[in-house]
Parts: C-alpha cells; sequence; structure tokens
C-alpha cells in the first residue's frame, strides 16, 4: 500500500482549532488586562512632560538639550516672532482695534485676544466688534492697554476701560521666545524656549520651566507613594488582613467544603446557606456589619442584654481602631469564604471515591483520609483558592470604607482612590495600584512555586 502524499513529503498539517479556542481569552487579556495594566504603569513612571527640548533658534525644529520640568532658568534675551495665518494656531492671538480713550480719544493699538469679549462677526465669522474685559479684583476706572505692537512689552499708545466697545479691524498672531539658560544643575544647557512652556519672575530675568514637551523616565510618583503619610499605614494594614483573613478563610472553606460532599442529610441545606454571602456585594456587606458595631447596633444590644456591658460601647471610632480592624477582618471572612468554599468543593468533586474508599478500607480515620489523602490531591484547587483569595485581599476596598471610612484605617486599595478621586493625582494612584499589582504577581509565583500539585503525596 503506498503511502499518503502527506506522509510521503514528511509534511504535517497545522492545527489551528487550539489557537482558535484560546483567541477570544487571549483577546479578553489584553484587552482588559494587559492594556489597563500597561497604561497605570505607564503613569507611573512616566512623566508626560518632564523636560522641556530648548531650540537653536526662535522656532527653530533642532534641539540643543533638554531641561526637567521646574528647573530654574536665568533669561538672556526675549524675542517676538510673527506667525502666518496658516501657523496661528499655535500662538498667542492679537486683536489690532479701535476705541475710545477717555484722556485723549480715539485710538488704535493691539489687544491681547484674553482681554476682549467678542460681541459681533462678519458672515465669514471673523470678529469685528467686542468690549474690553474687566480686570478681577480692579477697580472700575482700570482698564486694559493698548500696544503699538503685538507684545506686552510693547510701547502703549492709549488705554481702553473696562466694558468699553472696540472695533476690531484685524488680528494677528505672534509667538514669544526666550534664550534661557538652566541654572539648576550642574551641566548648565543654554537654548530657546516658548514663553507659555515657562513661568518667568517678575524681574523679567529669571523664571522655571512650567510646562514640558517632552515626556521622560521617571521614578518620582514613585518616592512620593512611599514619603505618603498613608502608605506604611496603609501598606501594613492590608499586610495584617491578609495574614488574618486568608488563613482563617481557607480552614472554614475545606470544613464547609467536607460537610457539603459528606453523606450527611440536608448538606444540599448547608451548600445553599454558605453560600448566602456570594449574593451580598461588597459595600452591602460593610454596611450590615457597621450596623451590627455602632453604639446602637446589634452587638450593643446583645451584650447589654446580658448584662455584659452597662452601657453601649464605640466601637467603629478612632480611639477604638483595633476594633474597626476586628469588623472588617469578620465582614471579610464571612463574605469571601464561601468564594473559596466554591473552589475546593470542584476539588473535592474531582477526587477519585475508589481512593477514598481504599483509604478507609485500610483502616484509615476520618482525620488520616483528611490529612494524608484528601489535602494532598486538593493542592491545585487550594493553589487558585490562595491566589484569587490573595488578589482579592490586596483589592479590598468596599468594606474598609463602610467600616472605617477609609481615614482611621486605610488600606492600599482606598489610597489608591484617594490619590485619583480626593487629590487628581492619576501619577501616584498608578504608583499605588502598580505595586498591588506587583504584590499580586509576587504573592501568585510564592503559591506556585510553594503548593505544588499533590498527586505524587499518595502514589
Amino acid at each position: 500500500m503506498s503511502a499518503s502524499p502527506l506522509r510521503a513529503s514528511g509534511r504535517r498539517s497545522f492545527k489551528w482549532t487550539p489557537y482558535l479556542l484560546i483567541a477570544p481569552a487571549l483577546l479578553y487579556l489584553l484587552l482588559f488586562f494587559a492594556w489597563p495594566m500597561t497604561q497605570a504603569i505607564r503613569l507611573a513612571v512616566w512623566e508626560e512632560q518632564g523636560l522641556l527640548s530648548l531650540r537653536d533658534s526662535p522656532g527653530g525644529e533642532d534641539s540643543v538639550g533638554t531641561v526637567e520640568q521646574g528647573a530654574r532658568i536665568s533669561v538672556m534675551e526675549r524675542r517676538v516672532v510673527p506667525l502666518s495665518a496658516e501657523e496661528s494656531d499655535g500662538g498667542d492671538i492679537w486683536f489690532f482695534v479701535e476705541g475710545k480713550d477717555e484722556g485723549i480719544g480715539e485710538v488704535r493699538g493691539w489687544i491681547p485676544e484674553s482681554r476682549i469679549r467678542i460681541r459681533e462677526t462678519d458672515s465669514s465669522g471673523a470678529p469685528v466688534l467686542g468690549t474690553v474685559r474687566p480686570r478681577l479684583g480692579a477697580s472700575a476706572g482700570q482698564g486694559t492697554v493698548l500696544h503699538e505692537t503685538p507684545d506686552e512689552l510693547g510701547e502703549a499708545v492709549g488705554e481702553l476701560p473696562a466694558r468699553a466697545e472696540a472695533t476690531i479691524l484685524r488680528r494677528g498672531s505672534q509667538e514669544v521666545w526666550y534664550l534661557v539658560k538652566n541654572t539648576s544643575d550642574e551641566k548648565s544647557v543654554s537654548g530657546w524656549a516658548q514663553g507659555r512652556n515657562l513661568q518667568i519672575y517678575s524681574d523679567g530675568e529669571s523664571g522655571r520651566v512650567g510646562i514640558g514637551d517632552t515626556g521622560r523616565f521617571t521614578l518620582l510618583h514613585v518616592r512620593r507613594m512611599l514619603k505618603d503619610r498613608f502608605f506604611r499605614s496603609a501598606l501594613w494594614t492590608t499586610f495584617l488582613l491578609m495574614l488574618l483573613i486568608i488563613p482563617v478563610q481557607l480552614v472554614l472553606a475545606i470544613v464547609m467544603a467536607l460537610v457539603i460532599q459528606s453523606r450527611i442529610r440536608f448538606n444540599l441545606v448547608f451548600l445553599a446557606i454558605f453560600a448566602i454571602p456570594l449574593a451580598a456585594s461588597d459595600l452591602a456587606v460593610g454596611i450590615v456589619w457597621s450596623s451590627i458595631f455602632t453604639q446602637n447596633g446589634f452587638l450593643n444590644s446583645l451584650l447589654y442584654t446580658f448584662g455584659l456591658i452597662s452601657s453601649p460601647q464605640p466601637y467603629l471610632t478612632a480611639a477604638t481602631r483595633h476594633w474597626i480592624l476586628v469588623a472588617v477582618w469578620i465582614a471579610e471572612v464571612w463574605r469571601a469564604t464561601s468564594l473559596v468554599m466554591v473552589i475546593v468543593v470542584s476539588g473535592l468533586q474531582a477526587i477519585s471515591q475508589e481512593v477514598l474508599e481504599a483509604a478507609e478500607l485500610f483502616g484509615a480515620s476520618l482525620w488520616q483520609r483528611v490529612r494524608y489523602v484528601i489535602l494532598p490531591l486538593l493542592k491545585p484547587s487550594i493553589q487558585v483558592a490562595l491566589i484569587l483569595r490573595t488578589i482579592l485581599a490586596l483589592q479590598v476596598f468596599a468594606v474598609v470604607i463602610a467600616l472605617g471610612g477609609g481615614d482611621v484605617v486605610t488600606v492600599l486599595a482606598n489610597e489608591t482612590y484617594r490619590q485619583y478621586y480626593a487629590l487628581r493625582n492619576m501619577n501616584a494612584a498608578a504608583a499605588y495600584s502598580g505595586l498591588i499589582l506587583l504584590l499580586s504577581m509576587v504573592s501568585a509565583v510564592f503559591y506556585l512555586r510553594t503548593v505544588r500539585g499533590g498527586e505524587e503525596a499518595v502514589s
């Protein structure tokens, strides 16, 4: 019998099916994990406007060096560069207007766009009439100076009072460039920079770099995170909650899973009861346990009924910080143990009944079967449960907010929220989220290397 053409040529057909099956998962990871995490890390270590490029000439393209944002500079020369109509979008807009000076009568001159409010435009959209804007905090007698040239340092030709009408004759645009020298670093560099990127002091001879035009790698935001006054407290509280929550949850989850898998009556009822916390959100659980620990809550009522206290005790206050930790611990154990239980139950269902029956036949007690048979075979499930629960413990947030307000007791996730929403510091928030990601990855690698599959344990 002759060989098939496929075998005769020695080629194997490439099977696309496995790759097509995992393609949606890879796409999901790329869109909802890899890309957001990359952007967060970029915010933490990359400063978009961290450097200002100095040019060889006003309006030039060639860079002669860079200066860091915030660096001190000395001004050596100032030059105004007029822009054409095509280039006007990137410059300072001025209007050549005609108006009435209360002292000298009709005058013509240049006024910045920021000092005039447009009232009328022609058919092409060009402004033809406006009024002078009043200066904030100034009296009605103080007006706006008209200049002979479109330059704030140009010669004054008159002054228009606030709210006076001005006829707009034409429009012009220009850029102000400064020849500056960096005085912050030992290695000085000089070159031309646009005025909008600089903060020039009132003396006109010194200033600082305000906004850069080039990004740079920096650890500034990471250092700010490490120096944050809440950082150590948040890190310590997060680790403490992990150490208190995860072992207790794992033990309880194994016991609950064994109860469900046992042949006792009403084991399905126990499953329904154990699964109740899965239906509650983090915030709802926090609110429920907060109502229990308040001065008028269930705990004080119960203790007072049995005569254990003479008056309601405050538990969720700054003076009783340890009780807030206890409340968070209890709420988290109650809320998320069922999740670990589901993973352990799936692992128990994968264990062959023949193995358990053989162990029982050889006289192994319940404890011996659990210790030497069930737990070793549960290691893959325990590994998954530990990784998932550690990641969730690092992200605990809503329960802490509900019970402690986020001030007395704070965690890393809470500091991420505070930096982003309260302080509007996206870079520091990204540094906190990057730290949470790093700790999650380190813990996952640790569990993968220490908690290995247990097939060889019973072989």
